[in-house]
């Protein structure tokens, strides 16, 4: 934080923290991500005694398999999340209505993430999970306007929708942001599905 304040570094830095314990896991189990890292990577600060497992290569066939895996399970929860939201809105029940819109979204990148990648930061911050996934493929850009006030301010809604929604008294939301959001969760979801089908039939 202090060299991005001091201007030293330009690009945003988002640490991904896992103990190493689980680093050592995925590289054994051939996890993209920690491979790319373990073999690309450049060490910053290493404790002595603690060196990362030798990756295993994972066949094509174990990596659509898990794909396949992260996809059927990921999505529907997605998906489940957003009935709950539209249960909640139309009831008036609006906390948790757009506390379940953030649950769809986050399930649904999560769900893009896993899918294409085999990875996916645990994290609740929708901001990082659609950087990320837009990332991987720029088709997810579409879901989310950006060329206009209303749907900038209806996203950072959603994006404090986690915490705020829950427990701030101040948090507040219009049924018209609402119902806006629950279209773009369902196109989202959308993109996502024919995104996460069209690299498993490869």
């Amino acid at each position: 934080m202090e060299e991005q304040l001091s201007h030293r570094i330009e690009t945003p830095v988002v640490p991904i923290i896992h103990a190493l314990a689980d680093v050592n896991d995925q590289l054994s189990r051939g996890r993209p991500f920690f491979v790319d890292i373990a073999k690309d990577g450049v060490v910053l600060y290493e404790k002595p005694g603690h060196p990362l497992a030798e990756p295993k290569p994972l066949t094509v066939e174990e990596a659509h398999r898990e794909a396949a895996s992260y996809f059927e399970q990921r999505y529907q929860l997605s998906l489940d999340a957003l009935k709950v939201a539209d249960f909640s809105i139309s009831n008036g029940i609006w906390r948790d209505g757009a506390f379940m819109l953030h649950q769809a979204t986050e399930r649904a990148y999560h769900c893009a993430l896993l899918t294409l990648t085999l990875y996916s930061p645990k994290s609740h911050r929708i901001k990082v999970l659609r950087s990320q996934a837009e990332a991987v493929d720029s088709r997810l850009i579409a879901a989310w306007p950006r060329d206009s006030r209303f749907p900038r301010r209806c996203f950072e809604l959603l994006s404090r929708a986690y915490f705020e929604a829950r427990y701030s008294s101040k948090f507040e939301i219009s049924k018209e942001e609402l119902i806006w959001l629950v279209e773009r969760v369902k196109s989202l979801q959308d993109l996502v599905e024919a995104i996460c089908r069209e690299r498993l039939s490869l």
